[in-house]
């Protein structure tokens, strides 16, 4: 009786409790929308402002709506909408629905690595500011980059582990691509079946706009089956001892659009590759082997369609699986095994506070050399006594001095990952920005670059960077913590 209740295993754990931090969070993650949609409300306006010169306000009045405003907006609504479930569909940064899921690998890591490199793929570089770079001024100039970034897919909240790809006659808009994820510890695929790796791939046949978000982005070819087979076909040509199995009609076929809106289509089957050392098929399996020439096109080709070693997960305590539904804010906040490095919205956020500490001590200067002046037209007194008038100046300085103190004090923290100080200062940009929109909409005041657009574009630009995902998940992942005698 004893031994039963010790072989019990404990129920799964239950969703963290709602807290103040992220209810903040998420009004703070739809009114960041809102605000950047009256930013591109108001550039839109001033590019009629100003002439020709209003030119570069529409182009910046694109940048922010394609890269600021829509991505945000798809963001909100997606994460009503989109189920966070498994369903065959990657995500895109933007919550869409991304490539389909149409490959999974079983193998360790070094040998997916090894047998990609073997059949002619090149692992394609992380996206920072420096590949980016170059991918734009290669595609421009029709320069080759084999190894150009891949833009972030997700899957189970996660982007993509690492992408590999093959360039088209040098030309970086031309290219075969394929990005993988590895699956969670414990997840099945619907029906029972465990695999190590997920992969998504499709051809790039140029460059163009996306539909959904007027973004610059790579449209890919249709037909993703095409890829698919042509993915296979390198690996089992490459290395005989590739074993393929095919997992016929996995999903069912369809015809839909991926997150840029380009269409696609597939028949729903999914290969499962084998890389590395072979392994044993487990008790009871039984195997048939065929040819299979439709997916490679060669006759030599050994294809493995499974009985009943597709269900290496019957008989599994369905409380060990992992949950079939995750809410947005687990996708969000899930804890990662490794410490995240720094995200590029962390560091523009504390980066933009800096500036606004800059831009007061400017202010704070300019203040104190036109103390007299400032006195006798804002205020309509005449500076009688030097010693009061100085006093006062002290005060003000002194005051904004602590200001800006503590601003840059929240920079520091929030660069270093400080939860509480990043909810601070979106407080603070929050109801600034509430405050210049009364004034704007009542018509106390008008919103112009020579007025307060500057300080208000900031803000908005300071709440929507610190509102992010990946700005959440990097403030709330867990400090290590030192112990006595360290």
């Amino acid at each position: 009786m004893s031994g039963d209740v010790a072989d019990e295993k404990p129920p799964p754990p239950l969703p963290p409790r709602m807290s103040l931090s992220r209810l903040l969070d998420g009004f703070f993650f739809v009114f960041a929308g809102a605000a950047a949609v009256w930013l591109a409300w108001l550039l839109f306006n001033q590019s009629f402002e100003f002439g020709w010169a209003g030119i570069g306000f529409f182009l910046v009045f694109w940048i922010v709506l394609a890269y600021l405003v829509l991505p945000r907006l798809h963001r909100i609504l997606t994460t009503i909408y989109v189920p966070d479930y498994f369903i065959g569909r990657t995500r895109t940064s933007d919550g869409l629905l991304g490539d389909p899921v149409n490959l999974a690998f079983d193998g360790e890591e070094e040998a997916l690595h090894a047998a990609m490199r073997v059949a002619g793929w090149t692992r394609a570089d992380d996206v920072t500011l420096a590949s980016s770079r170059r991918i734009i001024t290669s595609t421009l100039t029709r320069r080759s980059y084999d190894e150009a970034p891949v833009s972030p897919l997700f899957l189970f909240g996660e982007k993509q582990d690492f992408a590999y790809q093959q360039e088209v006659a040098g030309n970086p808009a031309k290219r075969h691509h394929v990005r993988f994820w590895r699956t969670p510890d414990g997840w099945l695929l619907p029906g029972g079946r465990r695999v190590d790796w997920l992969a998504a791939g499709t051809f790039d046949r140029a460059v163009g706009f996306s539909l959904f978000t007027l973004q610059v982005t790579h449209k890919i070819d249709a037909d993703i089956d095409v890829e698919r087979d042509h993915i296979v076909a390198t690996l089992v040509d490459s290395d005989p001892s590739v074993r393929v199995e095919i997992l016929g009609d996995f999903s069912t076929g369809y015809h839909s659009r991926n997150g840029g809106g380009d269409t696609i289509r597939t028949d729903g089957d999914l290969p499962i590759v084998r890389v590395g050392p072979p392994t044993v098929a487990p008790a009871g399996a039984e195997w048939a082997t065929e040819v299979a020439a439709s997916v490679t096109g060669g006759p030599e080709t050994s294809v493995e369609r499974g009985g009943a070693a597709t269900s290496t997960g019957v008989g599994e305590d369905p409380v060990a699986k992992r949950a079939a539904f995750e809410s947005p804010l687990r996708l969000a906040e899930r804890e990662p095994v490794r410490r995240m490095p720094r995200p590029a919205a962390t560091a523009f956020g504390a980066a933009v506070v800096v500036l606004r500490v800059l831009a007061g001590i400017v202010w704070i200067v300019a203040i104190a050399l036109q103390w007299d002046e400032l006195l006798r037209e804002e205020f309509d007194i005449v500076v009688t006594g030097d010693a009061a008038a100085r006093l006062a100046l002290v005060v003000v300085v002194v005051a904004g001095a602590v200001v800006l103190a503590i601003e840059l004090l929240l920079a520091v923290r929030i660069w270093a990952g400080g939860n509480l100080s990043r909810i601070v200062v979106m407080i603070f940009a929050t109801i600034s920005i509430t405050g210049t929109a009364a004034e704007s909409f009542l018509g106390d005041a008008e919103v112009t670059v020579r007025t307060t657009f500057i300080a208000v574009a900031l803000d908005i630009l300071v709440l929507l960077a610190l509102s992010s995902r990946d700005a959440r998940a990097f403030a709330r992942q867990p400090r290590r913590r030192r112990t006595r005698g360290t």
